[in-house]
């Protein structure tokens, strides 16, 4: 065991997976079913193919004006916390 809470760690996994629904949404009918940003057409992987290539998070968002600032922003910190959650201990 790592020394964290199981019972904290069921109920981060909860909020994030209540959050996440917030922040993206999937459909079959939507971009065929890609993950996109809640209520765009705007696949999540867009934003990381766009910072991968090394274009800024200005440039994505200037070609992609559905997806806010602060939802793109909030899937990055979503991602992030998701590794660091499932990232094992040294």
């Amino acid at each position: 065991m790592d020394g964290r809470d199981a019972g904290a760690g069921r109920t981060l996994c909860r909020r994030q997976r209540a959050m996440n629904t917030l922040l993206v949404s999937r459909h079959p009918e939507i971009m065929s079913g890609a993950l996109c940003f809640a209520g765009t057409r705007v696949p999540v992987k867009n934003l990381f193919d766009y910072l991968e290539g090394s274009s800024s998070l200005e440039e994505f968002l200037q070609d992609f004006p559905t997806v806010s600032r602060e939802r793109a922003v909030a899937v990055l910190e979503a991602a992030r916390e998701r590794l660091a959650a499932d990232a094992p201990a040294a």
